[in-house]
């Protein structure tokens, strides 16, 4: 079905339609520090300052978790992040061992960052693609694409951006919905075609799966409808397939 300016505008609204109203996290549990200090960094990340330390036998509140990184509160009321490791040796209420069980896939839940390469075919041209990926929810994510495509007739380099709906984060494989705009610059081969080069305008939907494979391993297929909007009388519609695999963090 070709893709118009009213297809898209109904995609977009049910992209918005489908988003989360709100994420619920899990209740918060409360441990005794068994190891002679803990850091808090102010963030989930080893790049954030350390500002307090908490002592053993002291009580925290394990908040949340993002990747190796858990949110705790002490029994003063101060927040900061800590790592994983460092609260392996803690302690319930009653006085038994808690771990903090680790998963690939926890991380994969909890993911930030995503980067990948794909190949595929563009209007019947060979594609060879790289992207980029930030979440800015569990379901939304922020995407930008960087694209050559080789063909026959002419080569087409393809750089865009896109918002990316994804349905079940939370499980293995999930289907997605990507909605984003960009440009095309066309380049004509010179021994068949005598026409210079063009940069155009193109906007797009699609959709497509993605897949956990192993620890910090992602495959991830899709399909895209293109519309180019050329200086000629007519806009151009492209299909791209394209398959790949990417890696989180």
């Amino acid at each position: 079905m070709p893709l118009t300016f009213t297809n898209l505008r109904a995609l977009l609204v049910l992209s918005i339609a489908l988003l989360p109203v709100n994420v619920v996290t899990a209740s918060p549990v409360v441990v005794q520090i068994e190891d002679p200090f803990i850091e808090m960094r102010t963030g989930p990340g080893r790049g954030y300052p350390m500002f307090h330390v908490i002592e053993s036998g002291e009580t925290v509140t394990v908040i949340r978790r993002r990747t190796d990184w858990f949110e705790i509160q002490s029994h003063r009321g101060t927040k900061g992040w800590v790592e994983r490791h460092q609260l392996e040796k803690t302690l319930d209420l009653e006085g038994r061992a808690i771990r903090a069980e680790y998963s690939h896939f926890d991380s994969y839940s909890q993911r930030r960052w995503e980067m990948g390469f794909m190949s595929g075919d563009f209007g019947g041209a060979d594609l060879i693609s790289v992207y980029a990926a930030y979440s800015l929810s569990p379901h939304l994510s922020v995407e930008l694409n960087v694209g050559q495509g080789i063909g026959s007739f002419s080569d087409n380099f393809v750089a865009s951006a896109s918002l990316s709906h994804q349905f079940f984060p939370a499980q293995r494989l999930t289907p997605f919905f990507v909605l984003g705009t960009g440009v095309i610059r066309t380049s004509p081969n010179a021994t068949l075609v005598e026409t210079e080069d063009r940069t155009d305008q193109v906007a797009y939907a699609g959709g497509g799966l993605r897949v956990y494979a192993a620890r910090r391993l992602l495959l991830r297929a899709e399909y895209k409808s293109y519309v180019a909007f050329t200086s000629r009388d007519d806009n151009q519609e492209v299909d791209e397939w394209r398959v790949g695999f990417s890696f989180f963090f």
